[in-house]
């Protein structure tokens, strides 16, 4: 895979990117600004192109993926208790959790007409976090699929505070 650089700080922001209470779960989780794990991501990304599901079909892997992976990945969030809106549940960024669902992750992505790639997990396996080629985070679990949030930045914060997510009723409706 030819490396992606990380990306520039850009202009200065007026706002923090995390609110306060996200910012510490970040930390607390290993994340810092400027993390940029490209050698792993990358890793990543040719054991998932490696690996088929038994009908042949092929995981995606695409720039906001490795982005995501290079910058969150191998991330554990030990969460619990009451959120905003709904409990808080442990999850960990890391794609590999998803090795096995090729699949579903493409039959999501039929639906959302774009490619969709494993991001990590939820509640140690009772859900998959995954993501879309414009960087949009989605939640698989036996009740359904949900939106996270239109970047992961927003999924995380989502995720640490607990705050309700959407369900995907009408696709489209989010996308």
């Amino acid at each position: 895979m030819n490396p992606i650089a990380a990306p520039s700080s850009g202009a200065l922001r007026s706002q923090p990117r995390f609110s306060a209470d996200v910012a510490a779960a970040l930390k607390q989780a290993g994340w810092h600004p400027g993390r940029w794990e490209i050698r792993r991501a990358e890793e990543w990304a040719d054991q998932l192109l490696a690996h088929h599901a038994p009908d042949g079909v092929p995981h995606s892997v695409f720039p906001a993926a490795v982005e995501a992976w290079a910058e969150f990945g191998g991330l554990s969030f030990e969460l619990s208790g009451g959120g905003r809106e709904v409990a808080r549940t442990p999850f960990l960024l890391d794609p590999l959790r998803g090795l096995h669902l090729p699949r579903t992750l493409a039959d999501l992505g039929r639906a959302l007409d774009s490619r969709v790639a494993p991001l990590g997990e939820e509640r140690y396996g009772q859900a998959l976090l995954a993501i879309d080629e414009a960087g949009r985070i989605y939640s698989l679990d036996h009740t359904g699929e949900w939106f996270l949030g239109h970047d992961l930045d927003q999924a995380v914060s989502t995720l640490v505070l607990g705050t309700r997510p959407e369900r995907l009723r009408a696709i489209t409706d989010l996308v």
